[in-house]
């Protein structure tokens, strides 16, 4: 018995590094001097871009990004911002849709495809045009309408919180897509005898969806959280990313761009870690022991 179990473990560990192969081999092929040289460049200055001239600098690319450059900390500190302001919006809107979507409707995978098309056609160039337009910034203000006398009640102050709040709803809509699919396959990975039990028990929807749905899918909550968090830092519009892109093809800055892009990097990194560490009593692993 133990033999047969051995040896379903080890086709489990076979059939989870033949998945990660191709990334493996990707970014041991394309990705992996990169990132070292880059690593090696943060600490250098180009001083001839034809030769491609490296002089050493030491820590000096940096502190030019924490003391001499005016821009990056207030640049950084506004995209941390719109992570911790547009994640949760993401993981409540696409777990309360994936919800809907879950259950028996008529043209369900109409309404799966619909919610994922913005995936496709909002993301890359695509997006970069549709922003520039103007689209995102005031839509959905502006499409439900509301009275300025509503946002002169509130005062300045709050009337700018809900207007930055509302703004940023079309954007953040956008990019629900692979959440809600992802959480469609943790709700739907859930067995039906678990809220059949349940209601037998006399147990209401709102106690089954905390007692039984959110500690089953906490582990693709915390797919999410992950994903939304770098597909966030990432993004193509990020000002961050923008900023280190001008910084050493438009500026040639090469050496302080390496720099700044891995002070961005070791705090995504950082992030990542205190959220495993922070939500790892919270996630259930129905297979484990």
């Amino acid at each position: 018995m133990s033999g047969k179990r051995l040896s379903l473990e080890r086709k489990k560990m076979l059939a989870g590094y033949v998945y990660i192969a191709p990334w493996a081999i990707g970014f041991a092929l394309f990705m992996l001097y990169p990132l070292i040289y880059s690593l090696w460049l943060a600490f250098h200055e180009v001083v001839g871009v034809g030769n491609f001239d490296l002089e050493p600098v030491g820590w000096g690319n940096f502190n030019k990004a924490f003391v001499l450059d005016t821009q990056f900390i207030p640049l950084f500190i506004s995209v941390v911002q719109d992570a911790v302001i547009n994640t949760p919006l993401i993981l409540v809107f696409s777990l309360f849709i994936a919800i809907l979507l879950n259950h028996k409707i008529r043209g369900r995978a109409f309404f799966r495809a619909a919610f994922f098309l913005p995936v496709l056609i909002g993301s890359g160039l695509a997006m970069q045009q549709l922003l520039y337009a103007g689209v995102g910034r005031d839509t959905l203000v502006n499409g439900i309408g509301v009275p300025e006398e509503v946002f002169l009640y509130m005062g300045p102050t709050f009337s700018q919180i809900v207007f930055d709040m509302l703004s940023r709803l079309t954007v953040v809509f956008w990019k629900t897509g692979v959440q809600i699919l992802l959480f469609l396959a943790g709700l739907q990975g859930i067995s039906l005898s678990l809220y059949e039990s349940a209601r037998c028990d006399g147990a209401t929807e709102w106690e089954m969806f905390w007692k039984i749905t959110l500690p089953l899918i906490s582990p693709i909550i915390l797919l999410n959280l992950v994903y939304t968090c770098v597909d966030s830092f990432t993004d193509i519009n990020n000002r961050m990313m923008v900023y280190i892109k001008d910084t050493a093809f438009t500026k040639i800055e090469m050496g302080y761009a390496s720099g700044m892009g891995w002070i961005y990097f070791m705090f995504i990194f950082l992030l990542l870690i205190i959220v495993f560490v922070a939500t790892r009593r919270f996630v259930v692993y129905t297979g484990e022991k």
